[in-house]
């Protein structure tokens, strides 16, 4: 892609932060569906992470030590834009953050104790 005259690479990783908190939201707000607004909700929300808008230098993308407060802000832009399309049940902005932290996952796991060779 071109933009201003400089040339910046197409990359899928943007997906790594779009597609957990788009999947987030709708599990929080227990959305039926996921609708296009949905989608241009969770874009508009990325965007407004972006190093580059926010401060016209940097990368595209936010940095990765952000993910979990993108993925955040992403669920529950979508969230809301779900209730408001009616496709999950109208809730408020707390409940829903609620949702959110209640759903998010945590990479905490048992420990383990061998119990054979």
């Amino acid at each position: 892609m071109v933009w201003k005259d400089k040339t910046y690479p197409i990359a899928q990783c943007n997906n790594s932060y779009i597609f957990p908190g788009i999947g987030l939201g709708v599990i929080a707000s227990g959305a039926s569906r996921i609708t296009d607004e949905m989608l241009m909700s969770a874009s508009e929300t990325l965007a407004g992470y972006s190093p580059l808008v926010n401060n016209g230098e940097g990368l595209v993308l936010p940095e990765l030590k952000d993910i979990h407060k993108v993925s955040r802000a992403i669920a529950f832009a979508v969230g809301k834009m779900a209730q408001q399309q009616g496709v999950a049940v109208k809730t408020s902005a707390d409940a829903l953050q609620q949702a959110i932290d209640d759903n998010f996952w945590k990479p905490e796991y048992r420990s383990y104790r061998r119990t054979s060779i």
